[in-house]
């Protein structure tokens, strides 16, 4: 199998060879480009494949957030996993919208950092389960704004809910407070690959992209306050 190719986007050299050293320490990922902002990172993108990009959110020149924007544009089959050093950073709300798979603070684990990767890779999503609740609490108004975002639910989507179970409806203000299934597992003592099958169908139902957009639905309906 050939391993996920990963891009580094930071303006820190120094942050991208600890990255670096910590990714291509497994035979599953390998660290293909690097670059030290936006602009870079996409004339990088032009001519290197890429599966997951890992993205710094305040760079010169063209930020996190707006090369998160044009790389789904451009790429759509690119993920872009934010990275950042402040949990109440209110851009890293903007890069979701923007069309972002997750986001992780800076001083993430090894290993969590290596698991998130892969998550993202299989068309998952990454939210921090700490940083969510505060973040979203705090930038509500970005996700109850009028104009459209990548991220953003739709009308239709907020009417699904209708059609949702009660378990399923549970699980997604779960999801909501930015818990993670292993503790959405346990908050309902159920198995992991119960919640999974929840949230999969919380998928469907409500036409969400990933559990990005599940969250934001969720601020959005009034399930999460």
């Amino acid at each position: 199998m050939n391993p996920v190719r990963l891009m580094l986007v930071d303006d820190q050299e120094l942050v991208r060879t600890g990255f670096a050293m910590v990714l291509d320490s497994c035979d599953d990922l390998a660290v293909v480009a690097q670059a030290g902002d936006g602009e870079a990172a996409l004339a990088e993108l032009g001519r290197t494949e890429v599966d997951v990009v890992l993205m710094d959110v305040r760079m010169p020149r063209l930020d996190g957030i707006a090369a998160t924007r044009r790389v789904v544009a451009e790429h759509p089959g690119v993920r872009v996993l934010v990275l950042t050093t402040f949990d109440l950073d209110e851009s890293v709300t903007e890069a979701i919208a923007a069309g972002a798979s997750g986001f992780l603070l800076k001083d993430v684990s090894p290993q969590d950092l290596i698991e998130a990767v892969r998550t993202v890779h299989r068309g998952d999503s990454v939210v921090d389960p700490v940083s969510t609740r505060r973040l979203l609490r705090a930038t509500r108004p970005l996700l109850t704004a009028p104009e459209p975002a990548a991220a953003e639910p739709s009308v239709d989507a907020v009417a699904a809910l209708a059609d949702l179970t009660p378990r399923e409806r549970e699980v997604l203000v779960l999801v909501g407070n930015g818990r993670s299934n292993a503790e959405i597992r346990a908050d309902l003592v159920v198995s992991e690959a119960t919640v999974k099958t929840h949230i999969g169908h919380l998928l469907a139902k409500t036409q969400s992209r990933d559990r990005v957009q599940l969250v934001a639905l969720a601020f959005r309906a009034g399930l999460v306050s």
